[in-house]
């Protein structure tokens, strides 16, 4: 049993081989799904322009947290002053409740951006990341699976196609393979072989077919997802930053509870803003 396993490795081995020596020295034709791959290609560029916007909403944050505690700093120190100076009470006094109505504010803002971090972090390094594994399992070689040849004889071959189409080079190896054998001679040896070559073929077109449709299935259901995730974190940031520079105070309010998102109640000992980030 071991022998036939050995001997059916070496024989994929050798047939996908030579079906990437062939491409690689334009001998040989190679399978592109166009639409596939240009839909791979726009979620990789996708991610990349989603992680740059995670990047400055998470800066945003970071500022907004340092606005706030200045603000909470030269709050109590206007409240303090109005205290101490008489002859200036008033203008420290509406100075100090000013920046207290500012510092709410901000902490108000600052659960929304924080809430809308969280969910593109969730979008971005979650969702997108699924998918893209499963873009990987079609893309990327792994082959350490595999039996391996006597005195490691595959170690050169694994290494090769590191960064190859495995599932998609066997389906090449084994169609290039069947056509070989159809432009042969037709004695009965041959014919026994073409039957075996096209059943060999058709078990690996129905596993490149396969994986070909779970890449496509993800990519549809991202898009739908995306879509959906985006439509509601972009309406909820527009809405907050709006009526925070409005100086809307209820209109901001309003905002948190149409999204259902929680503030931290005063006091309470949880992470600050940046070290929820």
């Amino acid at each position: 049993e071991k022998f036939d396993i050995v001997k059916k490795w070496g024989i994929n081995t050798y047939k996908c081989t030579k079906q990437l020596l062939s491409e690689r020295f334009g001998r040989g034709s190679r399978t592109v799904d166009l639409e596939l791959e240009t839909q791979i290609e726009l979620l990789r560029e996708t991610k990349r322009k989603y992680e740059s916007v995670l990047h400055l909403a998470r800066a945003l944050t970071a500022h907004l947290y340092s606005l706030v505690q200045t603000q909470h700093a030269l709050g109590d120190a206007f409240a303090d002053l109005s205290q101490k100076s008489p002859e200036l009470q008033e203008e420290f006094g509406y100075n100090a409740e000013t920046q207290k109505l500012l510092c709410k504010n901000g902490e108000t803002l600052l659960g929304a951006v924080n809430f809308f971090v969280s969910s593109i972090n969730t979008l971005v390094n979650k969702t997108m990341e699924d998918t893209l594994m499963t873009v990987k399992q079609y893309e990327t070689a792994r082959w350490d699976r595999e039996p391996r040849g006597p005195g490691d004889a595959g170690g050169m071959w694994r290494q090769a196609l590191m960064a190859g189409a495995v599932c998609r080079l066997e389906y090449d190896a084994y169609r290039t393979d069947l056509e070989e054998l159809s432009m042969g001679p037709r004695d009965a040896g041959a014919v026994s072989r073409l039957d075996a070559a096209q059943s060999q073929f058709q078990s690996h077109k129905d596993k490149y077919e396969k994986l070909r449709a779970d890449v496509a299935i993800k990519l549809k259901f991202l898009e739908e997802n995306k879509i959906k995730v985006m439509h509601k974190q972009l309406l909820l940031f527009h809405n907050a930053i709006s009526a925070y520079f409005a100086g809307n105070q209820q209109q901001l309010e309003q905002t948190l509870k149409q999204f259902n998102i929680k503030l931290k109640t005063p006091g309470a000992e949880k992470p600050s803003w940046l070290e929820e980030q």
